[in-house]
């Protein structure tokens, strides 16, 4: 009876090792997919030279970083706010459905894998199908569109209070609306090209 459980014991340790065993390779497909968009490639780089868990929140602000060639003091809240957002949603449940980490997201805990290894042996793979996956977000550039905005409603409210240009006559009233309106349609043209943007993903 003993000798029976004992090979009964063995067997699911064999089983549960080959499982592992399986759980530990990628195909060479897989790390091409999973390395063919730059924010997974900098989450791999940011954990290489790491050990243990890291916040999340720091892995967004530095590969925010790292895009905008920047240092994670002098980043802008949106340049955060895209790169944050789009590791949360896509990124790093896709490296941790893989088994490359352990994301804890409730937490926004990450540790990297043995997986993560293999994958950094990679990671100078050339990047000609990174456009071809998308971040669910818009490549215009809102935020120069916005200070544009700000630039010229500035002016007019300043030449209307001023009364220069002849904007003067035009009631004041008048003016907010024109402005909150301005912004109004801008904010819907991005919230719809955000929209179109991730439907083609």
């Amino acid at each position: 009876m003993t000798t029976q459980v004992n090979g009964t014991e063995n067997a699911l340790i064999d089983q549960h090792t080959n499982s592992a065993e399986q759980n530990t390779e990628l195909g060479k497909d897989e790390i091409y997919h999973l390395l063919q968009n730059e924010r997974r490639r900098k989450v791999l780089e940011y954990l290489r030279d790491r050990e243990g868990p890291v916040q999340m929140r720091d892995i967004a602000e530095q590969v925010a970083a790292w895009e905008h060639d920047t240092t994670v003091q002098a980043l802008m809240s949106d340049q955060r706010q895209r790169v944050y957002i789009a590791l949360y949603q896509a990124h790093l449940p896709k490296l941790d459905e893989e088994g490359v980490i352990d994301y804890n997201q409730s937490r926004g805990i990450v540790e990297k894998t043995p997986l993560a290894n293999e994958l950094a042996a990679h990671l100078e793979l050339p990047d000609d199908d990174d456009d071809d996956e998308t971040d669910g977000e818009s490549e215009r550039p809102w935020g120069a569109y916005y200070l544009s905005v700000s630039g010229l409603s500035t002016l007019f409210i300043g030449a209307s209070g001023l009364g220069l240009f002849g904007f003067g006559s035009i009631p004041h009233l008048l003016v907010a609306l024109a402005v909150m309106s301005v912004y109004t349609a801008l904010t819907f043209w991005q919230v719809l090209d955000n929209f179109e943007t991730g439907d083609e993903e």
